[in-house]
This record gives structure tokens, sequence and C-alpha cells, in this order.
């Protein structure tokens, strides 16, 4: 670490920003964990020169944040993943991105949802065509899961703020207050329900929240819920994916929105906002039915 860059060698604030403090090197963190890795893809995203991204690029690799790993020996080429450090800043990330889009983007109202015509809702249906990087989400027992699956023609991703078993895992004070927080249970419950039609699509379910896999648990086998409940607690998906959130009694809180996605983890439809949450299973599926009308005649790619 760069300890002479930066006043009070003391402080961890201080010598953070003397790693991250320049605006370049929290934006190449961020297209990293959204799957950029090579050079001219980083440039070419970000639209900056040679020179800097070279400096930035060695200045992260040495500070552990990144790591090269040679993809081409002649000439040689590196990519640059993030290493556990890297991934440490992720919820530097999403806060910034929360309190960018809560406080400077907009009034300051704290909402798990957001209106057609926001600059959030744009950003999530610009999503349709973007690839998900390989990532793996935790289980309700606190396994990884893939949360695409290559075994079916369609992943259904409905991510949610949290929902709770009752006795020992209450709703942070003010749940019902907060807009579009609320519906979290009757939404995976409908999705339990509707899970035949999934299955005749040819279509896996899960259920994506910042809650920990024990919560996620006794709420699976309060509520019944068979298909996976996948637990973004690292936010790896919310970074990857620049995914809406909200912060509610000290915890990041994926705001309520569904991903359709091929075998192949390209985004393939998005439902957002998302006013109705027992309705919005309905959309998931006439969602599907229009994807599945205009794929191929196999219907969607397979590996």
């Amino acid at each position: 670490m760069r300890y002479t860059e930066l006043g009070d060698p003391d402080c961890a604030i201080a010598q953070a920003l003397a790693v991250v403090g320049d605006p370049w090197t929290l934006l190449l963190v961020r297209d990293v964990a959204g799957g950029t890795h090579q050079f001219d893809a980083l440039r070419d995203g970000l639209g900056i020169s040679r020179k800097v991204l070279t400096e930035r690029l060695k200045s992260l690799v040495g500070d552990g944040v990144l790591e090269k790993r040679l993809y081409s020996a002649h000439p040689p080429r590196y990519a640059y993943h993030l290493t556990p450090t890297g991934r440490g800043l992720l919820p530097v990330l999403v806060a910034l991105q929360d309190w960018g889009g809560r406080h400077v983007m907009g009034d300051g109202t704290l909402s798990a949802t957001s209106t057609a015509d926001s600059a959030e809702t744009r950003r999530v249906h610009a999503l349709v065509g973007h690839r998900l990087p390989e990532l793996a989400l935790a289980g309700r027992d606190g396994e990884p899961v893939d949360p695409v699956s290559a075994e079916h023609a369609w992943t259904v991703l409905y991510c949610y703020p949290g929902a709770f078993a009752p006795g020992g895992h209450d709703y942070p004070p003010g749940w019902g207050q907060i807009p579009g927080a609320s519906g979290c249970t009757l939404e995976s419950c409908t999705y339990r329900d509707r899970m035949p039609d999934f299955a005749r699509r040819d279509t896996r379910v899960h259920g994506v929240s910042t809650q920990r896999p024990d919560q996620l648990d006794a709420f699976a086998d309060h509520a019944r819920i068979a298909f996976p409940l996948l637990s973004d607690a690292d936010l790896q998906l919310a970074a990857a994916l620049r995914l809406p959130t909200f912060r509610a009694a000290g915890v990041d809180r994926l705001k309520r929105l569904t991903l359709v996605l091929d075998s192949t983890r390209t985004v393939r439809g998005v439902l957002y906002p998302v006013a109705d949450p027992a309705g919005s299973v309905d959309d998931a599926l006439a969602l599907v039915d229009s994807l599945q009308a205009s794929a191929p005649e196999s219907g969607a790619p397979h590996h």
C-alpha cells in the first residue's frame, strides 16, 4: 500500500483512498466485476487512454486488487480478474451506486422500487443482451450454486428484498412503509404454486435475495419452497449486473425485479419495475412464452 500518498497512516479511510481514490479505479473494478477482462475491451468500454489504463491496471495488480491471467502466449496477453481483495470492494461499488441513485440522481427517498421512466429502470432494461459472468451464489445450505441453469432452455431469476419465517427472523422496522418492499412471501409462494407451468416451458426458477443462507432455509421450510433460493449476501450478482439496491436495517437489499436468461447466460428479458409481486409470476411466464416464440425452432440455445 502507498502509505505516504495521503496523510494519517493510521486512518483506514485515507489508506483505502490511496488505492481506490482515483475515479478510474472503481470504474475498472466495476467493469471487471461485470465480466470485462481484457485490456482492449476495458479501454473501449471506459473511453480511457492506453497510457492511463496501463498505469491503473499496473497499480491495481500491485495493490492486490486485480490479478493477471495469461490467455495468449504469442504475443503474451493477459486478462484481469478480481482477487479476494478486489471482491471485497463489491459492497463499496453497490453502496456508491445506491447513494448516487438515491441522493445524486434522486430526491433522497428510500424505495425498493422505481418509476418506469427513471434512469435506474433504463439501466436495468439495458441488461438485455448482456451475458452474466461465471459466478456462484450460496444456496440455502450454504453450498455454491450457479444461478443460471445450463440444462434448461431458460432461467428465471426473480430478485426480491427479503422474505422471513415467523419467529427469530423478523422484518426490519418500518419495512411496510418502504415502497415496493412488501410482497416477497406472496411472490415466492406464487412461484411455488406455478412450478408446473415453468417446468412445461423447460424453465428453471431461482429466487435471489441478499439474505443469509440460514434465513433462506428457514423461510423455505416455512413456505414449503422446493426450488432454489440463493443468497447474494456478498453482492456478486448485484455488482456483476449493477442491479438496483436499497439499504434497510444496515443491509443492502435487492430491489424487486425479474430476469430471464437463456442457457448461454445471456439476459433475454427483464421485468422492472414490478408493481404486483404475485402478478409478476404470470408476467414472467408470458415473457418466457414470448421469447420462446421468437427463438429458433429448437426453442433456445443449448450447450
